[in-house]
């Protein structure tokens, strides 16, 4: 009989952790121009500001950029030997990973200026914050808890339906969960930063129109929450940036 219980306990904790997973549709509510030259890697507010960092080889930078005109009000150039990818601001400085270079480069966060360069043991994608550590993706299933500094606190593997999900790209800490684009598609998954759940997933197929779409148009990355709690999404070239709610599917 003991060993019966065990067992039965045993699935009900399996099916417990394989909790469904919420469908989210989304609703535009505004938006807004953005610079089709962007390709988009990290996109947050702070402090009522929005900042962007693009990627590619001889076009990355770093922006403070203008909500409304989606002109960048401050743009910090890399050196062409850097793809930089995504950034996030915990404490007093903005840090910026790079995809392959192995390093990250952090900012004073007030002035922007260069503070110091760090060495990074992997591939940069995504990063974003709870407001103690960073919280970074490397394009596998798993999550990076870091301190300040880049030391590793934990790792995260990220499940959707009891399997690893692969890509995830862009991040936000977004209401006590993180929000992450799965690169390539037009899915955004809400996961849980304690058990590595997807406890929710939107899609966002649609959302630039395609007559607003060219042949460089890139695929859906970058996700910001403003300090009212509204979510703005946009893509790799795209032209425009949109606040959105979500409504779900039952």
């Amino acid at each position: 009989m003991k060993r019966i219980a065990i067992i039965v306990s045993a699935l009900l904790l399996s099916c417990c952790s394989q909790a469904r997973v919420r469908q989210y549709a989304l609703k535009v509510v505004a938006e807004y121009n953005h610079d089709i030259s962007s390709y988009t890697q990290g996109l947050f507010f702070h402090g009522g500001e929005l900042y962007e960092s693009t990627g590619q080889w001889g076009e990355s930078s770093l922006r403070k950029v203008d909500l409304t005109s989606g002109r960048a009000l401050e743009k910090l150039p890399f050196n062409k030997k850097y793809f930089v990818e995504g950034s996030t601001i915990l404490g007093d400085k903005l840090y910026v990973l790079t995809w392959t270079n192995k390093v990250a480069f952090v900012y004073d966060a007030a002035s922007l200026e260069y503070l110091k360069t760090c060495s990074y043991p992997r591939e940069g994608w995504g990063l974003t914050t709870d407001g103690k550590s960073l919280i970074a993706s490397d394009g596998s299933s798993k999550l990076y808890f870091m301190d300040s500094d880049f030391k590793l606190q934990r790792s995260l593997e990220v499940k959707m339906n009891g399997r690893p999900l692969r890509l995830l790209n862009e991040l936000e800490w977004i209401d006590g969960k993180i929000w992450a684009n799965v690169y390539t598609t037009d899915m955004i998954v809400i996961i849980n930063p304690k058990s590595g759940e997807v406890e929710g997933a939107v899609d966002c197929s649609g959302l630039l129109p395609s007559h607003l779409r060219t042949n460089r148009t890139d695929v859906l990355n970058g996700i910001a929450v403003d300090q009212q709690g509204g979510i703005y999404l946009t893509g790799k070239y795209w032209p425009r940036l949109y606040k959105v709610e979500l409504r779900e599917i039952k």
